[in-house]
């Protein structure tokens, strides 16, 4: 379409070319209506990998057979020997107990102290079962429990550093090798029973566990001595710790010999035969072994 401009010339009016509905697209068209894409899309360059989704090292690891073996055969191998671990500490502590010597309450606490230091009224020394199983101690106060011993251990610590700082002579050495002796001449008394029991041939029930618990009734005289020396001077220290070693002599005697002597010597009967009277001397070995230890472990402490 032609018209006139201003100045006389003739120009060509440009008007949209339309495409008509049916009608084909001129190849020669230098323009067309949408670009072709469909030629660039995911064009990735991968030199020496196929055309077939991309592969990670860790996807060829998994997929590898062998290593699923292996790492099935590492897990069985770890998970066996964890079970002959615990198999055989159960063999000589038995951690799956441990939760019974701790169930314990503030009245059974009491009482028990309150039987540690005055034992002599107390009548009935048997620990009481429930179908085979002897009921947890806040049932029955002469059943065994370590959560005593183990505060009491801890106190007695205490109570030596405190000593040790009215006398200007704490530091934190002297105080660590305090609880470290302690703690060697427990695990030394310990073993020796064990190897008593073993030499004597004892058939017993008496656990590890149990012997630790009686052995660490000791430091509750400990405390008692080393606090009225605190208070009382030397006087006071002896004074408190000859009970307390009476007390925990007694205490021990009741309570072992229904555990190591025979049924007629638990009853009061005389003792009779050769095995019996070792079983006697055994237990007032053990028994007067606690006094030993409690001033061995408390007399440098009172000055």
């Amino acid at each position: 379409m032609e018209f006139l401009n201003q100045s006389g010339s003739r120009q060509r009016k440009l008007q949209p070319k339309i495409r008509m509905r049916g009608t084909t697209m001129d190849p020669s068209d230098p323009s067309p209506l949408f670009e072709d894409t469909s030629a660039g899309v995911n064009k990735h360059d991968h030199s020496g990998v196929g055309k077939g989704p991309d592969v990670y090292p860790g996807q060829a690891l998994l997929s590898d057979p062998m290593s699923n073996l292996a790492m099935a055969y590492g897990s069985s191998l770890a998970s066996h020997g964890k079970e002959m671990m615990d198999k055989n500490l159960d063999r000589f502590i038995p951690i799956s107990k441990l939760k019974y010597y701790f169930a314990v309450d503030t009245v059974y606490v009491g009482k028990k102290l309150g039987l540690l230091v005055f034992p002599y009224m107390h009548e009935n020394w048997e620990v009481s079962y429930q179908q085979d199983t002897p009921v947890a101690p806040r049932f029955d106060i002469n059943a065994p429990d370590l959560y005593i011993p183990v505060m009491g251990f801890i106190t007695y610590v205490l109570v030596a550093g405190l000593a040790l700082g009215t006398q200007n002579r704490f530091s934190p050495e002297i105080l660590g090798i305090q609880a470290s002796s302690a703690l060697v001449w427990l695990i030394i008394e310990v073993l020796a029973m064990l190897l008593s029991l073993y030499l004597v041939t004892v058939n017993t029930d008496l656990t590890t566990i149990d012997l630790v618990a009686f052995s660490g009734y000791k430091y509750v005289g400990m405390i008692v001595g080393v606090v009225a020396g605190l208070l009382f001077g030397r006087t006071g220290y002896y004074l408190s710790l000859l009970w307390c070693c009476i007390s925990i002599f007694v205490f021990t005697i009741r309570t072992l010999r229904l555990k190591i002597l025979s049924e007629a010597a638990a009853e009061g009967r005389l003792v009779r035969g050769a095995k019996n009277q070792l079983r006697m001397y055994l237990t007032m070995a053990i028994a007067a072994a606690q006094p030993v230890f409690m001033y061995w472990l408390t007399f440098h402490l009172v000055r």
